[in-house]
């Protein structure tokens, strides 16, 4: 690729609807592709001289200084992979964005993860912002309210305690007035951090050291799915049930070779943490997966109440991902009281809103929220005539409102080699259980190092215990005590330190037998650990083991009805918006001319009542 190529030529030509939204103020996406091309050329070029002092950009014509093109080419994109990278698409390993990582290290840093106190969540915010996280504490204290919402995600790793918001757009409370600690499945994200599973990075000013990534047990990227827009690419990842992703993967760990057909039978489709009704085939999902790019429609779930006399209404009790009750109320009231068009006094509705009002009107009496502490989500809807039909009257509803949606799926990630391809569902898959196979074996490893140290402490306090007045006399006489400690009883320099350190009580005979035993439990943690690395269908087999009990420990039962059905489209309702409720009715006019409507027929007009004077 030209290295002079106009910074236009570099981001132009590469929109696509499902990698982001274009604004006037924004340049056109680019591919995730290009941007990876263009990383690579920048990092195989030098890099470009800071521009001269005072407000002037490099001036192409001075020697040794790159064109300007080429310049502003290299420092928008090395902005658009900060953006990628580092904000907002999520890793492959962990399913975790910097942000969100970052919020769940400094609140295992604090303790959080063992104790059952809540702290505030502006202690939580300034830990993360003053360590880890050099950004506006508005951001920070966003990503945690996310991360706590029952509503956003399936499996919630973060408790929090107050006012985090609500299904209808709510905002959280501020942070000095809300508290947060760990959800027990946050330990799945944190409990082997200490045993060498992940490598770290210092954080920003180098003071400390932060995780790249996290040593997930489960696939949580899949688990709570992401959603987030970068420079040029964007991502959309449903979530789906641990149950059915903890089976797929315990196999898929024992059977590398799983085919893609056999995997997504055990995957059939997302599972939102509001419930709904996928419509969308089997055939529909099938390709968004393969494909890491598709849509699949979601329906609202509702039911039918009997009442007195033969009335009925509708409750709606759930509904699509990213839709709430307040939403819904707000388009029903707009359809069925649609703003005139026009300038003063010409202001009319148009033939269309007229016809959508009746239609509405002749339908529907009454729509509220009922949702509360019991439900919730509630929104019933009381008809017009006990004599409609419920189907046709949420028919009606499915194609007007957002009631029945279509979800965007797109599986964009940061891979396990820093790339952020858009990879189909399967792929993902088979990234994953290889991340977790290498920290399984990483820690393993840990541990064996670990157990191989303890060991050769113990031995050494064994061969010293034979005779501790020897050990006394040595120490007091002695003008280089480790040295000929290690000379007198062939022992290493590790072990002869810490025959320096250790207290005299811990050499009584007594202790003798609890060394031997200790040794004994180490050695054969030791021999498991060494056969465990060495056998990798006997790691792999552990592997499976754990995402099996992991699983059954924090799964639970799909939320989300899969049943394939036909889109709901205006087109589907065009004669159910000119159809009127079929029932006989009596029309009464006035002398005056006042028209009222009664139903039935056979009425005694003797029994109607008039204005004085009218009749």
């Amino acid at each position: 690729m030209d290295n002079t190529r106009d910074l236009f030529d570099l981001i132009g030509n590469a929109h696509s609807p499902e990698t982001g939204m274009v604004t006037d103020n924004m340049p056109a996406p680019v591919s995730a592709e290009a941007v990876q091309e263009v990383a690579a050329l920048s990092a195989a070029s030098p890099a470009p001289p800071p521009p001269p002092s005072g407000d002037a950009a490099p001036d192409s014509g001075e020697p040794g200084e790159p064109p300007l093109a080429e310049y502003a080419a290299r420092a928008y994109l090395a902005y658009a992979m900060s953006v990628v990278t580092g904000r907002a698409i999520p890793a492959l390993a962990d399913g975790q964005k910097p942000v969100q990582r970052r919020i769940l290290y400094a609140m295992r840093d604090m303790g959080l993860q063992r104790s059952p106190q809540h702290v505030k969540s502006a202690r939580v915010v300034g830990e993360v912002i003053g360590k880890w996280h050099p950004h506006g504490d508005t951001s920070v204290y966003d990503a945690m309210v996310r991360m706590a919402q029952h509503f956003t995600l399936r499996y919630p790793v973060v408790d929090g305690q107050g006012n985090f918001g609500s299904l209808d757009g709510d905002s959280a409370a501020a942070m000095r007035y809300t508290e947060a600690n760990l959800t027990p499945i946050s330990e799945l994200l944190l409990a082997e951090m200490d045993e060498g599973t992940v490598d770290f990075r210092s954080n920003y000013d180098g003071t400390l050291e932060e995780p790249i990534t996290l040593p997930a047990r489960l696939p949580f990227l899949l688990m709570n799915g992401a959603s987030g827009i970068a420079v040029g690419m964007a991502t959309e990842i449903p979530p789906h049930n641990l149950r059915e992703l903890g089976q797929v993967c315990a196999e898929l760990v024992l059977r590398p070779d799983m085919a893609d057909d056999e995997m997504l039978q055990q995957i059939p489709g997302p599972d939102f943490p509001g419930g709904g009704q996928i419509i969308s085939t089997p055939g529909q999902i099938r390709e968004a997966y393969l494909s890491g790019r598709g849509s699949i429609r979601v329906r609202a779930r509702w039911e039918v109440e009997k009442l007195a006399r033969g009335e009925w209404r509708i409750a709606v009790q759930q509904l699509p991902p990213g839709v709430s009750t307040a939403q819904i109320l707000s388009e029903i009231e707009t359809l069925s009281n649609p703003q005139a068009k026009g300038e003063g006094k010409k202001k009319a509705l148009t033939p269309e809103q007229q016809a959508t009002k009746n239609a509405m009107l002749s339908q529907i009496d009454t729509v509220r929220d009922e949702s509360g502490k019991a439900h919730a989500v509630r929104i019933v809807v009381e008809p017009r005539s006990r004599n409609q039909d419920p189907q046709s009257l949420m028919t009606y509803l499915l194609a007007r409102t957002s009631l029945e949606s279509n979800l965007s799926v797109n599986l964009t990630v940061l891979d396990l080699d820093g790339k952020a391809p858009c990879m189909p569902l399967t792929r993902i898959l088979r990234q994953w259980v290889r991340y977790r196979v290498t920290t399984v074996r990483r820690r393993s490893q840990f541990r064996l190092d670990k157990a191989l140290a303890r060991i050769h402490i113990l031995e050494g306090r064994l061969r010293v215990l034979l005779d501790i007045d020897a050990v006394i006399r040595v120490i007091r006489e002695s003008d280089d005590p480790r040295a000929d400690l290690m000379a007198h009883f062939d022992l290493s320099e590790i072990q002869a330190e810490d025959i320096l350190e250790i207290r005299l009580r811990q050499l009584a005979r007594l202790a003798g037998i609890e060394l031997e035993k200790e040794l004994a439990d180490k050695r054969e943690t030791a021999a498991y650990l060494s056969a465990l690395l060495q056998d990798e269908s006997r790691l792999r087999a552990l592997i499976a083991e754990e995402i099996r009990a992991d699983a059954k420990k924090f799964g639970d039962d799909r939320r989300t009805l899969l049943e394939a059905d036909n889109a709901i489209t205006n087109k589907s309702i065009q004669t159910i918006a000119a159809a009127i409720t079929d029932e006989p009715v009596t029309a009464i006019v006035s002398q005056k001319g006042w028209l009222r409507t009664r139903s039935g027929h056979g009425l005694d007009t003797a029994t109607l009542g008039f204005k004085e004077g009218d009749a």
